[in-house]
């Protein structure tokens, strides 16, 4: 933590009375988070936001919101998905059933290209997959399940769905207005869990967990991991961001399937 006595102050009652873990994340990455809201709530300091804190239920929900990690996108890094999409083939050729954890989904992009990614490649087949999204923000989650999304000046929905040979079975368009089509929505399931406190799921053929390990302290990572990986079976697959790595300590836990891509499997 910070020496700062007034941001370790702030950091504690936002870890103890809120239930979010600070600890386990970079002070980089939360104090840029905190100092978006105190701009907008006009504090000059650790000390006066904390205090708007204690007697402000709405702006704890809203720093709750800002802390959640939510940069996403559909069919980001579009090789990472050239790799998943051959596991997805891959495991049609093997099972009946296919299951998969989209973990800290954001606002459901990435479980729905999951979705539609496996009803548009004829080699995977979509009637076997299901999709459990995750995350600790349920505004984001209420917001998945809508599946309802617009392009702006930074934003380009149209180019990244083109990663699909024909998106328009998928997605209504209207103008900037994307809204994703209930034949997706139904492979998907959306529950709230927490990664750092909540225990681990179980039997997933794939788990995607992409750009959150980039925000987290070393220390933390592993149990993360470890989560992860209790939660593939035997020869299950893990995707990771790509400039993420898994520490020394769990390696033993997988084999490279795509050092670059960061796609590995259960042990």
């Amino acid at each position: 933590m910070s020496a700062e006595p007034s941001y370790d102050e702030l950091a504690t009652f936002i870890e103890e009375e809120m239930a979010f873990a600070t600890s386990h994340y970079n002070d980089s990455y939360l104090q840029r988070r905190l100092a978006s809201r105190m701009r907008r709530t006009g504090c000059d300091g650790y000390d006066e936001y904390l205090e708007t804190l204690r007697g402000d239920p709405d702006e704890q929900q809203a720093l709750l919101d800002a802390l959640s990690i939510n940069v996403t996108g559909f069919f980001r890094n579009e090789d990472v998905w050239d790799g998943i999409r051959g596991v997805l083939q891959d495991l049609t050729e093997e099972q009946d059933r296919i299951s998969v954890w989209s973990a800290a989904c954001a606002d459901g992009r990435e479980p729905y290209s999951l979705s539609m990614l496996a009803a548009d490649d004829p080699r995977i087949d979509e009637s076997s997959l299901s999709v459990l999204a995750t995350d600790i923000n349920d505004a984001a989650l209420d917001a998945a399940r809508e599946g309802v999304y617009e392009s702006s000046q930074t934003v380009d929905i149209d180019d990244q769905l083109s990663y699909l040979s024909n998106y328009h079975r998928f997605i209504d368009r209207s103008g900037d207005t994307f809204a994703v089509r209930d034949s997706v929505k139904d492979r998907v399931a959306f529950e709230h869990h927490d990664l750092i406190n909540d225990d681990p799921k179980d039997g997933f053929d794939l788990v995607v967990c992409r750009n959150l390990f980039i925000y987290i302290d070393g220390e933390y990572k592993r149990p993360i991991l470890r989560t992860l990986a209790e939660s593939l079976r035997a020869d299950g697959y893990l995707v990771i961001g790509k400039a993420e790595t898994i520490p020394p300590q769990l390696k033993s836990a997988f084999s490279v399937l795509d050092g670059r891509l960061r796609i590995y499997r259960r042990e």
